[in-house]
Parts: C-alpha cells; sequence; structure tokens
C-alpha cells in the first residue's frame, strides 16, 4: 500500500480535513482581530490582545479542557449548540476542528496584524479624500496590501492546525477515523510494538507540511516587505 497504511492514509485525510476548516472558520475572525488591533484604539484593547495570544502561552492540555467545559455536550456553548443547532464538538471531527483552530488562530492574528501595520495609511486617507467609504478602503486599498500577509497568517494557521494534539485530544479524544489527526496516529503507533515503520512515514508526512507551510509564509512576507520597500 506504499509509503502509507489504511489506517495512516485516514489519519492524514481527517488531519487535512480538521486543518481546512479550522483554517476557514478562523480566517474571518482573524482577520477582525488583527484590524482592530492594527487600527482601532478602544478599552479593553490591551485584554484583547491578551486573549489572542493566550493560547501561546497556556499549556495545550488546559486550553482543551477549558473547550471541554465550554463545548462539551453539558457546557453553556456546547449544550445550547446541541439543542438548538444539533451541531456537537466533544468526541467528533468537529471538535478536533475547533481545537486547532484555537491553537493556529494567535499565529493568524500575528502574521495579519504585521501585515496591517505595514500599509501605508497616506494611501488609505488618500482613497478616503476621494469619498471613498471606510469599506470600500478597506476592500480596495488595505486588504490588496495586505493580502500577502493574511495568506502567509492562513498558512501558518492551517500548519498549526496539521501539527495540533495537546488541546485536540483532550477535547475530542484519540478516535480512530473520527478524531485521529496525524499527532494523534503518531502518539498511537508509539505505543504499539512494531509501530516504527507507521510512525516515521507520518513523521515525514507532517514535516513535509510543516516545510512548506513555513516556507510558504516565509515567502509571501518577503512579498510583503518588498511591496513596501523594506527588503531589496
Amino acid at each position: 500500500m506504499g509509503l502509507l497504511g489504511a489506517e495512516e492514509w485516514q489519519a492524514l485525510g481527517l488531519s487535512l480535513r480538521v486543518a481546512f476548516w479550522a483554517t476557514l472558520w478562523s480566517l474571518p475572525v482573524a482577520l477582525l482581530a488583527a484590524y482592530a488591533l492594527a487600527r482601532w484604539r478602544f478599552p479593553g484593547r490591551g485584554l484583547l490582545n491578551v486573549a489572542v495570544h493566550l493560547p501561546l502561552v497556556l499549556p495545550p492540555v488546559v486550553t482543551g479542557y477549558l473547550l471541554l467545559l465550554t463545548f462539551g455536550r453539558t457546557g453553556p456553548v456546547g449544550g445550547w449548540l446541541e439543542a438548538h443547532l444539533g451541531l456537537v464538538f466533544a468526541f467528533r471531527w468537529t471538535g478536533a476542528a475547533l481545537a486547532a483552530a484555537v491553537m493556529g488562530f494567535p499565529l493568524m492574528v500575528r502574521a495579519m496584524w504585521l501585515s496591517l501595520d505595514a500599509v501605508d495609511r497616506r494611501l488609505e486617507e488618500a482613497s478616503a479624500t476621494l469619498g471613498a467609504p471606510p469599506w470600500r478602503v478597506f476592500l480596495t486599498v488595505t486588504l490588496p496590501l495586505a493580502l500577502p500577509g493574511i495568506i502567509a497568517g492562513a498558512l501558518l494557521g492551517f500548519a498549526k492546525a496539521m501539527g495540533e494534539f495537546g488541546a485536540t485530544i483532550t477535547f475530542v479524544s484519540n478516535i480512530p477515523g473520527e478524531t485521529q489527526t496525524l499527532p494523534s496516529a503518531i502518539y498511537t503507533f508509539l505505543q504499539i510494538p512494531g509501530g516504527e515503520g507507521a510512525v516515521a512515514a507520518l513523521v515525514a508526512v507532517s514535516v513535509a507540511v510543516s516545510v512548506v507551510a513555513l516556507v510558504g509564509a516565509e515567502a509571501l512576507s518577503r512579498a510583503v516587505a518588498r511591496r513596501i520597500g523594506m527588503a531589496p
């Protein structure tokens, strides 16, 4: 069956699915948070900054436990979502995507924040003086100039989602075919005698995905720097 067996392919497919939806869900919220931090001054801005970066410093197991308390079936949010929308996160792949989104969120916001900060505000002001409303200035000036950084943030978030383990296994456990992502599968094969071959294959795939994401993010960051005249 080649480099990967059936169980490994299943874990890879689930990881890609989880990472895709985690990135997609996070992207608009991360962009809004980054724009607020880069452009607005308001009471509570410091608290927003702390909340955005908190998953970076909290132990992943703590983050997963907090997600379980909040979005579990008996949690205040999870119970309401199940009762009114039929949406369940605990011990489902959707919960794995939520955990991955939370853990990757700070990386996405940081990259987008730096990119928005790099946009020359004089260009935005010039567009506004010509009569463009704020939403048009954002869509036609700010967003195109910040787009490489936004894409870089999305790639970093995707890579983080592919590698997320601690919060995911705490929140949704390690269920083959449902919540067993690449890191969880690696952990499982490490506990099995003779599982070294599967571990090596999965590690190689994980490293390859992470390298591609990081190289892509770096290339796009350089594109941003060249655009604003900060790099040769």
